[in-house]
């Protein structure tokens, strides 16, 4: 779980709630900023990278911003360290520094300084963490989805366990949204009627001249979906995202309802 964004307070709210649901405290990865004192007067950075790298990793640097997708081999260090936590006690975190090898002429190496509460002693167990800190975008656009179109921080239930269960419900209408949008861009030629019925289709062509095809595909019916909440769908506006989605959703619903309630009336 990425909580690099989160206040100090909504840290130990967040580690409460989880030992009250889990019975255990959640596992934690920040991205550090800091280059801090360590109790024997070293740095954490220097202290990190001492010795040879533990291994390498290898992955594809998204497009951003007007900057192409590119390789990225990255070298790692990890160490065990022992770090104050502000109360004259200790904290035991593992420190991780991922630094960018080889990277192209005027690109800016990709380098990320990591602390968990994980022990990570092998090559394996420290790219797993790296691959959980690689996964934070799309960890952050679930909550986005949360809060803004699921609006959780609205709710207003007298107990904690309804509380639970409404999160638990809005936590799949969240993954649905997010798992649409990432398979619409990486899988854009799956057919629509795998997630999406007769109906729901059919209220997304509505404003199609030529109606649906015989076998719409995923990134069709995505578009056209998103059309209803305000994607533009302009040469250089690239796919729709979760916001669009979400909001084109919200409409086919209503007359995707419609079509079943006149289909069953008429039939």
């Amino acid at each position: 779980m990425s909580v690099s964004k989160l206040s100090p307070a909504k840290r130990r709210l967040l580690s409460n709630c989880c030992n009250r649901v889990l019975g255990e405290p959640a596992d934690w990865l920040i991205r550090a900023a800091h280059n801090r004192c360590l109790p024997d007067g070293g740095k954490l950075w220097d202290q990190t990278m001492v010795g040879e790298p533990v291994g390498q990793i290898e992955f594809t640097l998204a497009s951003r911003h007007g900057i192409k997708a590119r390789p990225v081999r990255q070298q790692l260090w990890a160490q065990r360290v022992e770090l104050c936590n502000g109360t004259g006690s200790a904290l035991h975190v593992t420190s991780i520094v991922a630094r960018e090898i080889d990277a192209p002429a005027g690109a800016k190496p990709v380098e990320w300084r990591l602390l968990t509460n994980r022990c990570a002693d092998t090559c394996a167990e420290v790219v797993e963490l790296i691959d959980w800190y690689r996964a934070r975008w799309e960890i952050e656009m679930l909550f986005d989805i949360l809060k803004n179109a699921c609006r959780i921080e609205s709710l207003q239930l007298e107990h904690i366990g309804k509380l639970e269960r409404a999160i638990a419900v809005y936590l799949v209408v969240a993954w649905r949204i997010a798992h649409l949008m990432r398979l619409g861009r990486t899988c854009p030629d799956l057919d629509a009627t795998r997630f999406f019925d007769w109906a729901e289709i059919r209220a997304a062509y509505m404003r199609s001249k030529a109606g649906p095809p015989t076998k719409p595909t995923l990134n069709q019916a995505l578009r056209l979906i998103a059309g209803f909440g305000d994607f533009l769908a302009r040469k250089g506006d690239g796919e729709p995202g979760v916001q669009t989605i979400w909001k084109g959703l919200r409409k086919i619903r209503i007359a995707a309802e419609a079509l079943r309630e006149m289909d069953a009336a008429y039939r």
